[in-house]
């Protein structure tokens, strides 16, 4: 099946189903990918040819790469980068020189190659990667500085890794190409290379993201719909540029350019995340398979136990020996330093860079190329598969996960925001305000609530916050649109599940479906005159009180005091005189904010504010929505 077209469209079909499978299983997608590309290959069922494909191959990993190395350095945050700035710069140098020189002595000695040959080896297997690190972080809520410091390894050390190989296989090939006199000199022009083509990349990369950032800023270029792929070509261009005038500073500069592009304020910031997000995906199963396709099974087995000896010795020698030597006087915990010395996956830039090494190898007809390629892939395997099995029970152990996210933020410390906060925190649920007001901040604060002070629609407002260990997100201010900015930032930024909105009017029908269709719903159970109740605490004119839904008085039985149908959904029309606002809601043990979409069981128990003046009347209304009193009502203090 020598057709190049269907070469690849077999691999980005299968590329894609590998890793959705592994997504439902939890397992490392790298495992089936590598699995897929094997029993694929021409070995097994021939279906995939990479040969077919020449050196177009080479070709679409390069693009590939750059593309996945764009993305990664996307979402790098730099206000977290510079708190962990040094440790992650001495893991991308002096862990790297160790895992170099470490992994070079392991091929040397289980395997007896010569020096050369090893020392390529130690720098194929210096990176790590962010398609391997960021699957494996994704669900696992490790602590914020844990989590930057591996995912900034993950990208930062890649275009280093490549620049490091592409050094050393120069260093290989000099002295079957010159002569012994010109040797010296070879030396010296490769090392003034690498230092260029690193400078080269850093200034390019610059330049590109601060030009990219103000095109799609201020539309210079870029029409309405065109941003994504706008985005895309120029990273294409930016690397396939660079490359040609340096090499390997494309890697560099694609890298850079991302960080930069990440970090800038941009009308396409979420959506160009989520474009770069599935595209690495795509990529990603597509290179692995046609890369694991390429690699003959024969010379994987030919390693035999020793080339299982270099693997293990990475993972369990070689890479903590490393982290130790980098962290020491950084002030990181042992327990952290520990689990980033047992995670070190291996991925696409590894395998790409092995890939294209082994064919330079073979080309210039010197040996060692396929035993290279195949110990490289048995390194991205092994430790995968280890990374993976090891990260979450390792994780517990050393107690490095975050906590649950049952927090609830609440933006507006008013009147029904201080009562909603004195309600779930009766219901033992952890509450913060987010408010940038001084005076409502210290009206929380001695209420005892905890209370982040500055704007909810900045960052590093919210990161104080510690956003990660919210759930549930209100807007509860006078303002409706800076409700759903502030909810809709919350949840889009950093993966709040939940999101409500306090509301004035549901007038507009469509108004509470579009808030649906923003993964938002309406707070409490409707519509309420902020203002209004603002007012009322203020001059101690609200009970709170507790009900308890019961089906004896069930939704469709007709009520004899009006004779009107008992209607189960809570909220809607009140009359003028807004009698009440049904706070919380408890089912079981747990305790949330009550919302419009939540749906009544026998035996919930609410937590209702109630006008003091209309009190009778709230009762009464709530009783016929299936509400009965449960207790006394008390008064809070304004």
């Amino acid at each position: 099946m020598d057709h190049p077209e269907l070469t690849v469209a077999l691999a980005l079909a299968f590329g894609i189903m590998a890793q959705s499978v592994s997504r439902l299983l939890r397992l490392p997608g790298i495992v089936l990918l590598l699995a897929c590309g094997a029993l694929l290959g021409p070995e097994w069922v021939g279906w995939i040819q990479p040969k077919a494909l020449g050196q177009g191959l080479f070709g679409i990993v390069d693009f590939g790469v750059a593309i996945i190395l764009f993305e990664g350095g996307l979402n790098l945050e730099w206000s977290r980068l510079k708190r962990q700035e040094a440790a992650i710069r001495r893991l991308i140098t002096w862990g790297a020189l160790v895992t170099l020189v470490g992994a070079a002595a392991l091929a040397g000695l289980a395997l007896g190659w010569p020096w050369n040959l090893a020392i390529l080896f130690g720098a194929l297997v210096v990176v790590t990667g962010p398609t391997v690190i960021q699957p494996l972080l994704r669900d696992m809520r490790l602590r914020p500085r844990l989590k930057t410091i591996l995912e900034a390894e993950g990208v930062l050390i890649d275009p280093i890794g490549a620049l490091l190989a592409g050094f050393i296989l120069q260093l290989v090939v000099i002295p079957s190409v010159t002569t012994l006199s010109s040797q010296t000199a070879g030396v010296v022009i490769s090392t003034a290379g690498v230092v260029v083509s690193m400078g080269f990349g850093l200034l390019a990369g610059l330049a590109a993201g601060f030009l990219l950032a103000g095109a799609l800023r201020y539309r210079l270029l870029v029409a309405h719909g065109y941003d994504n792929i706008f985005t895309l070509a120029s990273v294409v261009l930016l690397f396939a540029a660079c490359g040609a005038r340096w090499p390997s500073s494309g890697l560099v500069a694609v890298t850079v350019a991302g960080v930069v592009l990440g970090n800038l304020e941009t009308r396409v910031g979420r959506d160009l995340r989520e474009f770069k997000d599935q595209l690495t995906v795509l990529l990603v199963g597509m290179l692995f398979i046609l890369l694991a396709a390429d690699v003959a099974l024969d010379d994987v087995r030919a390693l035999g136990r020793n080339g299982l000896v270099v693997v293990a010795g990475l993972v369990l020698v070689i890479r903590p020996l490393g982290v130790w030597v980098a962290t020491r006087g950084t002030k990181l915990p042992t327990r952290e330093q520990v689990f980033i010395g047992a995670i070190a996956p291996r991925g696409i830039v590894a395998a790409a860079i092995a890939s294209i090494t082994a064919a330079t190898l073979e080309t210039q007809g010197l040996e060692g190329g396929a035993a290279l390629r195949a110990l490289v892939f048995s390194t991205i395997a092994g430790t995968v598969v280890l990374s993976g099995v090891l990260a979450y029970p390792l994780a517990w152990l050393l107690d490095l996960r975050l906590p649950q996210r049952d927090r609830v933020a609440i933006f507006g410390a008013r009147g029904l925001g201080l009562l909603l906060a004195d309600a779930l925190r009766d219901g033992d649920v952890p509450v913060l305000f987010i408010e940038p007001d001084p005076k409502r901040s210290q009206v929380a604060e001695q209420a005892g609530h905890t209370v982040v002070f500055g704007d909810p629609l900045d960052d590093r407002t919210m990161q104080r916050a510690r956003m990660e260990l919210v759930g549930t997100v209100v807007g509860l201010t006078f303002s409706e649109h800076a409700n759903r900015l502030f909810v809709r930032g919350a949840r889009e930024t950093f993966g709040v599940t939940r999101g409500l909105v306090g509301m004035e009017s549901l007038e507009d029908e469509h108004a509470r479906r579009l808030l649906q269709l923003s993964g938002l719903d309406v707070l409490f159970d409707g519509p309420h005159d902020q203002a209004c109740w603002d007012v009322r605490w203020r001059h101690d004119e609200v009970d709170v009180a507790g009900f308890e839904y019961r089906l004896d008085i069930a939704p469709g039985a007709v009520t004899p005091d009006t004779g009107n149908a008992i209607t189960g959904t809570p909220g809607g029309d009140q009359g003028p005189e807004d009698p009440y606002a049904i706070l919380t809601v408890r089912r079981g043990k747990r305790s949330a904010p009550f919302h419009l979409g939540h749906d009544p069981r026998h035996g919930d128990i609410a937590t209702v504010a109630m006008h003091r003046p209309a009190r009778q009347a709230a009762v009464a209304r709530l009783a016929r929505l299936g509400w009965r009193p449960r207790d006394t009502p008390s008064r809070p203090t304004a």
